[in-house]
């Protein structure tokens, strides 16, 4: 195979520590059955349902995950914010601001592959600093030349804002990747120009719940019209992400959804 050919796996949001469990649980599994090159997991959820610790990062990656991606959670938890700053591998938005904690792009190195992850938040419905379609190339300007391929976690409400994000990077990646809404959508495909493409990959954790939470909560919320406070569910885990192939620089051949029960 060419030098550059790689598979990245992609692990949708972790939620709470029944998520946390199922990816841990199933790695070894995954690792078997596919031999990825790269593990990219998104973490925003992982604490409780609501952002990240250190303490959690660090058993991810104890366990073989390569990078961390986050989200509008990222900043939930006041003490992952020194971590964020000190760690390159855990990665929040790209297109929040300079002034806020950590970084939102990495590269990571397997066998002499170079991959490089940039996180990114959408704009619609979702607090961003900064525009990400604008932001978005100014991130693979600082990726040019130093990696042969590149995943973007674009982490967004609107299905319209990731699709055309897609659009906008088809040719340019290796793989956008859509989180966030914790419901995994049907549309995973490589695009004319070789980049793999989904607008959700799902999440990691109890699909029992409604998008992670307790069902009961969440019904009640929706009932009353009234503040609900909202507690991770334990019902029915799932793993939830996708696999994507590549043979050339920046080109994807295939992407396939992984939606596995828990073991």
């Amino acid at each position: 195979m060419p030098e550059t050919a790689a598979s990245i796996l992609f692990i949708g949001d972790i939620v709470g520590s029944l998520g946390r469990h199922t990816l841990l649980d199933l790695l070894p599994l995954l690792r078997e059955r596919h031999e990825p090159t790269f593990v990219v997991v998104n973490g925003e959820n992982a604490a409780g349902g609501l952002g990240i610790t250190p303490k959690i990062a660090g058993e991810l990656f104890a366990n073989g995950v390569d990078v961390i991606t986050l989200g509008n959670h990222a900043f939930h938890r006041r003490e992952i914010f020194e971590y964020l700053d000190s760690h390159e591998a855990i990665l929040r938005p790209y297109n929040y601001l300079r002034s806020q904690p950590g970084h939102g792009l990495c590269v990571v190195e397997q066998g002499g592959l170079r991959l490089g992850v940039v996180n990114l938040s959408g704009n619609l419905f979702l607090r961003a600093g900064r525009p990400a379609f604008t932001d978005i190339d100014a991130a693979l300007g600082e990726l040019e030349g130093r990696v042969d391929h590149v995943l973007v976690d674009f982490h967004a409400e609107a299905t319209s804002e990731k699709v055309a994000l897609g659009w906008h990077l088809d040719g340019r990646v290796s793989a956008v990747v859509g989180t966030h809404t914790h419901v995994p959508t049907a549309d995973a495909r490589v695009l004319p120009g070789g980049t793999a493409y989904i607008t959700d990959v799902g999440m990691t954790g109890p699909r029992g719940g409604v998008i992670g939470v307790r069902k009961e909560q969440s019904i009640r919320g929706f009932v009353t019209h009234m503040n609900e406070r909202y507690e991770t569910s334990e019902d029915d885990p799932w793993l939830m992400g996708v696999l994507v192939q590549c043979s050339q620089p920046m080109r994807a051949d295939a992407i396939e959804q992984l939606l596995l029960p828990a073991v």
